[in-house]
């Protein structure tokens, strides 16, 4: 078997799926110890590929969600040409993911049946839900040989911590690390149907600021608001410890910094997986969507939701109107994990 081979994998666009094809990675390094496995994708989520021990190269795909770029593509695929991948292996499930590993002339271009690619791909897959009921298991799949797939032997995301750069930012933000920090990802970029109301995680955020915690507030400068919503939402004698994040850190960043939290309160949502990949304890509240598809993947990790006949609606709005999947699911619900966790051992 040669183990030196040089795949070329077309990663996903968002963040969560992108920590998730990790585990395809790994299986691929398993079976091809010196394999040299490069990624192209977006620039919003190919950073993360840098704290992929197993990935060697990310390369950017500079497109638009949607967008077609017949001729960018056409440049691209001829330039990769020279780097004579022995197969690719397409992650997503659109027409135009598959372009470029057909533009650049690789031998065996591997993804699942989907949008009329049957001639860009040549190692085409049948999606069976059943047996691939999760992402990462279809992710994972397309590794392996056809049928020979075993959940169970999933090896979990692990993203790479940069010290360094943890220091830094430690500084450069003025974070103060002597009181215990719980991790808040109030975002989805996905919809609102996906998000836990500001003023629960307001409540949340005192409960653990009244018991010596600090609250630091992870997210996108479009999350900004959320994090107003949720100090206002708090008594002015716990805002001290309130921290703001939303906007002032890169991914990478973010990633180093939610490695030095105790606990993470998160939605679903890209920062989940990130927070469950660097070995936060992670709590994760889920309202229209479903951890049967998307989990974290992590064994430190507690699924918090309602049953209601209405959910999973993975709808980006609630098609009802009262999003009570998530309005009526209570901090008082949270608030037995973050005294757990605070009263472990400090990481």
């Amino acid at each position: 078997m040669d183990s030196s081979r040089r795949i070329l994998v077309v990663g996903p666009a968002w963040v969560g799926d992108m920590v998730m094809s990790q585990c395809l990675y790994k299986v691929l390094k398993a079976q091809y110890p010196e394999a040299t496995i490069d990624v192209l994708a977006p620039p919003v989520s190919l950073p993360l590929v840098s704290r992929m021990e197993e990935v060697s190269r990310g390369i950017v795909q500079r497109t638009g969600h949607g967008e077609l770029k017949l001729r960018y593509r056409w440049d691209l695929g001829r330039k990769l040409r020279e780097n004579h991948y022995e197969q690719a292996i397409v992650l997503p499930n659109s027409f135009k993911s598959a372009l470029v590993p057909f533009l650049a002339n690789i031998e065996r271009r591997t993804g699942f049946r989907g949008e009329s690619r049957y001639y860009l791909l040549n190692d085409m897959r049948l999606l069976d839900k059943r047996r691939l009921p999760r992402m990462v298991d279809r992710f994972v799949a397309l590794g392996l040989p056809e049928s020979t797939y075993d959940p169970a032997r999933v090896e979990y995301p692990s993203l790479l911590i940069d010290k360094t750069n943890q220091i830094e930012q430690c500084t450069a933000l003025s974070l103060d690390t002597s009181r215990p920090i719980l991790g808040l990802c109030p975002g989805a970029e996905y919809g609102e149907a996906k998000k836990w109301p500001e003023s629960h995680y307001a409540t949340l955020a005192d409960y653990a600021i009244q018991r010596d915690m600090q609250v630091w507030v992870f997210g996108t400068r479009q999350d900004s608001d959320t994090y107003q919503r949720i100090r206002l939402s708090m008594p002015a004698d716990s805002r001290e410890y309130l921290v703001d994040l939303t906007g002032k850190t890169s991914l990478l960043d973010a990633v180093d910094l939610l490695a030095l939290s105790r606990l993470v309160v998160t939605n679903d949502s890209g920062l989940m997986h990130v927070a469950a990949a660097v070995g936060c304890p992670t709590a994760v509240i889920y309202g229209s969507t479903s951890p049967d598809f998307t989990p974290p993947l992590s064994d430190k990790t507690e699924i918090v939701s309602d049953s209601l006949p209405c959910s999973p609606c993975f709808q980006r709005t609630c098609p009802l109107g009262h999003k009570n999947c998530l309005n009526l699911l209570m901090p008082d619900r949270l608030e037995p994990i973050v005294q757990r966790h605070l009263e472990a051992p400090g990481r």
